[in-house]
């Protein structure tokens, strides 16, 4: 059974936000939480945040063993982008795109044999 969280406008640019995410892809949650907590980016803890709570999903929700669990799915796409101007030589305006991310992460309880 799959089980999902969404952490929704978080305002880290989804392309540094899917280095992280393709490196936990496919692995157990254990192990994925683990390396999360231990990569110096700081999309790592936006993550850690989303697969913790979609582990959490299927175990209290679902009652899903905790420790047959890995991650199926875990993707980014782009939120809103805030559109900001600041000012340049003479006087000039010049964009400044605020990206945005929502973080999708699916478990499943892998069957232990």
């Amino acid at each position: 059974m799959e089980v999902r969280a969404v952490a929704k406008n978080i305002r880290r640019s989804p392309q540094k936000v899917r280095l992280v995410v393709d490196q936990v892809r496919g692995r157990s949650v254990q192990e994925a939480l683990a390396i999360l907590s231990l990569m110096p980016q700081t999309a790592a803890r936006d993550v850690y945040k989303v697969v913790k709570s979609a582990a959490a999903n299927a175990e209290n929700n679902f009652d899903l063993d905790a420790n047959a669990l890995y991650v199926l799915r875990i993707y980014v796409d782009e939120a809103p982008t805030l559109k900001r101007f600041i000012e340049r030589s003479h006087g000039r305006p010049a964009p400044r795109l605020r990206r945005g991310s929502h973080i999708t992460a699916v478990v499943e309880e892998r069957a232990l044999s």
